[in-house]
């Protein structure tokens, strides 16, 4: 193995392993936004998740992802029966079974480990959108199936050499590929679920409930922060200086300026700085750069980020107002700036940055061509993942179930579900949500004691 291969094959596996790292970023985040009496449920989950995903990945979603196919899928190479353990481990050793992947000149399992941790993250973000209300088997069984079959198809279309690549549809690191299949995914089980017990009532109005822990949120926010040096730059597969120094800081402007407009945004519009929606603006930055990192000027990062800062704050004012129960904000920063950073690289590519040939966008010159086709795959992606979400999603929730119990809820997931309390020394004060809800007939208690109660 030569140098060069050495030093590739180090840097994709440490930003691998910043990649992997994320989970610890998304459990903290996740669990600080949700209430006391859910984090062991919050914490559960996002560990558990990796494990899903990994197993579902390796058995069959690598294969429809990366092996040779038709432009749907994936169809050698499945179940790893070409007996890529025993290929040599580098250059253009998979073409043939692997050729879409066989551009990345690392070892075989370097490149698998790097695919894998994308994988996880995209389930991951599920999790946050369906907190406080889903059953932990059911969330398990789902994010089996996004691994297994849901993930693999769509990759397979965009970095897996399927009918997407083959019209030029572009995605770097993945603001399509993880973060918008991702917030899809998240979108169905948030309708099917319904909202939080007490989130809205009959009259229209909605209650804020809030995290039991910011602090905890913000330290992961800056673990995803790191995280996202080794998400963006190590999607190079090389260690190429100028390109990965490139995306670099094209990923940190955009996710400090969408830091700062959301701050300020939240600022104009509620009278109050708010640190979780500084926290939202910083993620829905990195987010919305995620897919255009290697295409783009860095003045235009910068720009790409002001602009998500302003839709994460004004996505969660609008997905609220249409009664979608997201606690964390997930759909406002994946969802809505995964499209929105994968429409960019239509406005705002430019050929050549990172030593990447490209089509120029709309403002380079570029007319409207790429932009089609980003929009293009923004739809087909959305559509076909809605469905096949919704489909797991109903399946699930008439077999095994999807909600816990009306009962469950009030007490809090870390005891019916978990049996377990994150905190147990301590006597948590909480609001009670329940007298603001009109149709709770499994509830015995009478809905003005629980105007008083403190659960």
């Amino acid at each position: 193995m030569d140098n060069q291969v050495l030093l590739d094959t180090l840097w994709v596996l440490l930003c691998g392993m910043l990649v992997f790292f994320m989970n610890l970023g998304f459990a903290a985040v996740e669990s600080g936004f949700a209430r006391s009496k859910n984090t062991v449920n919050i914490l559960s989950k996002n560990f558990i998740v990796f494990a899903i995903s990994s197993l579902g990945f390796y058995l069959l979603g690598w294969g429809l992802m990366f092996g040779d196919g038709n432009g749907f899928v994936g169809l050698q190479g499945l179940l790893f029966a070409s007996g890529a353990d025993n290929s040599p481990a580098v250059g253009d050793a998979y073409k043939g079974v692997y050729s879409s992947i066989a551009w990345a000149g690392v070892p075989f399992w370097a490149k698998f480990f790097f695919q894998l941790v994308f994988c996880g993250t995209a389930a991951t973000i599920v999790s946050g959108a369906v907190a406080e209300r889903i059953k932990y088997v059911s969330f398990i069984v789902f994010s089996f199936i996004l691994t297994l079959l849901i993930y693999p198809v769509v990759g397979h279309w965009i970095w897996g050499g399927g009918w997407l690549s083959k019209l030029g549809f572009l995605d770097f690191a993945g603001g399509t590929v993880v973060h918008s299949i991702g917030g899809w995914a998240a979108l169905t089980g948030v309708i099917i679920l319904g909202p939080r017990v007490g989130k809205y009532t009959k009259d229209g109005k909605i209650n804020a409930i809030p995290g039991h822990n910011i602090a905890l949120a913000t330290i992961g926010a800056f673990v995803l922060w790191l995280g996202w040096f080794g998400f963006n730059p190590g999607s190079t597969m090389a260690l190429n200086p100028g390109s990965i120094s490139h995306i670099l800081i094209a990923t940190n402007g955009a996710g400090i300026m969408a830091m700062l407009v959301a701050t300020a945004v939240t600022w104009k519009v509620t009278g109050k700085p708010d640190i979780g929606m500084s926290i939202n603006g910083l993620l829905a930055g990195l987010v919305a750069i995620t897919p255009a990192c290697a295409y783009v000027t860095i003045p235009v990062s910068y720009l790409i980020g002001a602009i998500s800062g302003v839709i994460v704050v004004f996505g969660v004012i609008k997905f609220d107002k249409m009664k979608l129960d997201d606690p964390v904000g997930a759909l406002a920063v994946h969802l809505a700036n995964g499209v929105f950073g994968t429409l960019s690289i239509g406005l705002f590519a430019k050929d050549g940055m990172t030593g990447v040939d490209t089509m120029n966008g709309l403002f380079y010159g570029g007319g409207f061509k790429l932009l089609g086709v980003q929009a293009l795959g923004v739809v087909s992606v959305g559509a076909f993942v809605l469905v096949t979400s919704a489909i797991t999603w109903i399946v699930i929730k008439n077999t095994i179930g999807i909600r816990v119990s009306i009962k469950e809820e009030i007490e809090g997931l870390d005891i019916g579900e978990h049996g377990n309390q994150a905190y147990p020394e301590f006597v948590i004060h909480k609001t009670s949500y329940i007298h603001l809800v009109d149709d709770i007939h499994a509830v015995s208690i009478e809905k003005n004691n629980y105007k008083k109660a403190q659960i």
